[in-house]
């Protein structure tokens, strides 16, 4: 057969952009996904990831940035890094029709969140039950998010923001491998990193039964990460 038949004989299929939406909550020492309720049908009032069909000529980055501040309700300035992560390519994942998706990661800022109703934040590790096929794309993408930490500095930075202590860097380790690192061996990996430095600074809130935890900061902030200190 033709090439040029053939192709005439496919669908076109739709792509649509899905965002795994971050934020370190340092009270709760978790890592929170941002999931909302869908306004329309299919699978109408379910929590799904926020997500938006990609517009002609229009730039990954830009999509997840419509997605997160469009169905989140989380103003632009609070985003703080965005990148890639897979794409899901079952034709049955929409009942609408086939769709591919590309899920993208973003991280927030929760200092710039502005505090009204908005989307629920869940923990990584207790995702509610999500519409289409969201639940998976949580799944496969939950080990992409640990191998990226401390290997992506635009992510990490994004996460963590341009200052925060070793507890957090704790906590946000273990939020993301399921694993508490020794802090002498993190701090080792720590270092390694490009642009992250350690301080002579510790935080001024003292844990329970230790010492005031190490400071560490970005010098320079990763280029495309917009965000502050958070400590």
């Amino acid at each position: 057969m033709n090439p040029a038949q053939d192709d005439q004989r496919i669908e076109s299929t739709l792509v649509s952009v899905d965002v795994l939406a971050l934020r370190f909550a340092p009270d709760a020492r978790a890592v929170l996904l941002g999931v909302a309720p869908r306004a329309h049908d299919p699978f109408g009032g379910d929590l799904a990831l926020p997500g938006v069909l990609l517009g002609r000529g229009e730039r990954l980055r830009d999509a997840a940035l419509r997605a997160v501040t469009g169905k989140l309700g989380v103003a632009a300035e609070a985003v703080t890094a965005v990148g890639q992560l897979a794409t899901f390519d079952e034709p049955s994942r929409d009942p609408r029709g086939p769709t591919l998706s590309v899920a993208l990661w973003a991280t927030v800022d929760p200092g710039r969140l502005d505090g009204r109703d908005g989307p629920t934040w869940a923990s990584l590790g207790d995702v509610p039950a999500l519409a289409f096929d969201h639940d998976r794309i949580v799944a496969d993408c939950r080990p992409l998010f640990r191998d990226r930490l401390w290997r992506d500095p635009a992510f990490t930075a994004g996460l963590l923001g341009a200052e925060f202590t070793t507890a957090q860097a704790l906590d946000v380790t273990e939020a993301l491998t399921g694993d508490r690192p020794y802090p002498a061996n993190l701090g080792r990996t720590m270092d390694r990193v490009p642009g992250l430095r350690r301080t002579a600074q510790h935080a001024s809130a003292l844990p329970k039964g230790g010492r005031p935890p190490l400071v560490w900061r970005w010098d320079p902030v990763p280029s495309g990460v917009t965000t502050r200190d958070r400590s």
